[in-house]
């Protein structure tokens, strides 16, 4: 990933990480000596690329399957990173990680309800494509792990907008979102959505990001606007206001 800046061990069989981890780590405006927590962090994809693009950072996750536990822990020593990830549940956090507090989280949680969308045949790629933990738990548990005037970081399938906007509306505040394109000239699949604790501003519909161009070429390794070819291929961050111009 990151144009060979990070490289991960990923399952042959199960969830292998792709384009949503790169992008929700890209929009993390954290600073060296910062912390970040990433809620349910499989292999360590998001925390990796976080790391290589800012360094400094005090990073961990926490992960309820032990073997993606196990891989996210070996990415970040492989990438040379320093960081701690938790086995657990984040419904049930470990002790350890009910006495932190971070500056940051992250969350990638699954697209679909249990029951809903299509199964997955191999255990580890079903628990992350769906899970029963609602979304307003996960933001709950984000806003709990946050210090004051700490940042949590979203990304989610278009159609559980509703249900993020609601969860997030409360424990959290200066709500931002950012819909992703698939390309230009469609309609979002992707959103991004931050808030901040005892944030007060006023909520932010920031404009819409096509990450692939209106024409894509079959095969071609840079089928990516430009802005989301720095992301990708440079390691660049994804603020969630463009760039005047």
């Amino acid at each position: 990933m990151l144009g060979g800046r990070v490289q991960l061990w990923q399952p042959r069989e199960g969830y292998r990480a792709g384009t949503d981890p790169v992008l929700l780590a890209a929009t993390i405006a954290a600073g060296a000596g910062q912390s970040v927590l990433e809620l349910g962090c499989g292999g360590g994809a998001a925390l990796c690329c976080l790391g290589a693009r800012v360094p400094g950072l005090r990073l961990a996750g926490v992960e309820i399957q032990p073997a993606y536990a196990d891989l996210a822990r070996r990415n970040l020593v492989d990438n040379g990173l320093e960081g701690i990830v938790w086995d657990g549940d984040i419904s049930d956090p470990p002790r350890a990680l009910k006495a932190e507090s971070f500056d940051f989280v992250m969350a990638n949680p699954p697209y679909f309800e249990t029951g809903k969308g299509l199964a997955a045949q191999e255990p580890g790629r079903g628990t992350g494509r769906a899970g029963a933990l609602p979304l307003g738990d996960w933001v709950s548990i984000a806003a709990k792990r946050l210090k004051p005037r700490g940042y949590a970081t979203f990304i989610q399938r278009v159609e559980r907008l509703p249900e993020l906007l609601a969860a997030m509306d409360g424990p959290l505040g200066s709500l931002e979102l950012l819909p992703l394109l698939p390309r230009e000239g469609r309609g979002p699949r992707l959103i991004l959505l931050r808030g901040r604790k005892d944030g007060r501003a006023p909520f932010r519909f920031h404009a819409p990001m096509a990450i692939h161009p209106a024409l894509i070429r079959d095969n071609a390794p840079d089928n990516y606007t430009e802005r989301f070819r720095n992301v990708m291929q440079q390691g660049r961050a994804l603020p969630f206001e463009a760039d005047p111009g």
